[in-house]
């Protein structure tokens, strides 16, 4: 599939990162937080604070049973970057939390959000705590399919990559100087062992961005995408209010 055009990856990063600026300082805070997950969307996230507010920035490694190779590309980042850093293992918390409820009750996709829904958790308790804005990380095509768990990763305050395709987050990411390895990693939520966001989504980042950016894509495609956008605008949504006549 032909790649799709793309932004000047220059423009993007300085409209992002004078966004920040705009947003965090009409908050009256200090600066951002941000989730590091060893994966490129937060990669990013975290650059563009760092360029933005310098040493008034967090990032947070916050491993719940999470794999090695994740905390070490998270460090990768924080050693480039020189970035502001925290880790926290959730992983005791989870644990007795799941027994609380009774694990025998909870199903494994139901367990595994909780993992997300710890971590905003504690985002949002260091941000309380530090004068900082939750960023989210979650891009364009996460947004319009819905592919973010609800009160979990899609609990944030600002969301400077929700209108980049996923090809136009890596081509930011290039013109940062994010390391090569972290860029081709294969993007994943982390929920479970050996889980990819592309094999559960059952279609590739390429596709969706070609769709998205151009209406290009199959019939199977385009029915596959605007079901998972319409399931869940629930996510996209405040909740609804039950309104009585006045």
């Amino acid at each position: 599939m032909a790649a799709v055009k793309e932004r000047d990856p220059a423009m993007l990063a300085e409209t992002m990162e004078n966004w920040l600026r705009k947003e965090i300082a009409r908050a009256g805070a200090r600066g951002g937080i941000v989730g590091l997950s060893g994966g490129i969307d937060s990669a990013l996230v975290a650059v563009l604070l760092k360029n933005v507010f310098g040493s008034d920035m967090l990032t947070v490694y916050l491993p719940v049973h999470s794999m090695e190779q994740d905390r070490e590309d998270a460090l990768v980042m924080v050693k480039t970057f020189d970035l502001p850093y925290r880790e926290v293992d959730l992983s005791p918390l989870y644990d007795n939390f799941l027994r609380s409820l009774g694990e025998e009750k909870i199903t494994p996709l139901a367990a595994a959000n909780i993992k997300p829904r710890l971590r905003m958790t504690a985002l949002y308790a260091l941000a309380q705590s530090e004068n900082l804005l939750v960023c989210g990380t979650g891009n364009r095509p996460e947004r319009y399919l819905g592919y973010f768990t609800k009160y979990g990763d899609g609990g944030a305050d600002l969301l400077p990559l929700g209108d980049l395709l996923k090809s136009e987050v890596r081509s930011v990411s290039r013109y940062l100087g994010i390391p090569e390895p972290l860029i081709e990693k294969a993007p994943s939520a982390g929920l479970w062992t050996g889980q990819t966001d592309e094999e559960e989504m059952g279609m590739s980042y390429d596709v969706i961005d070609g769709y998205l950016a151009e209406g290009k894509g199959d019939d199977t495609i385009t029915e596959r995408i605007e079901r998972m956008h319409t399931l869940t605008e629930h996510k996209r949504s405040m909740p609804p209010v039950c309104l009585f006549r006045r």
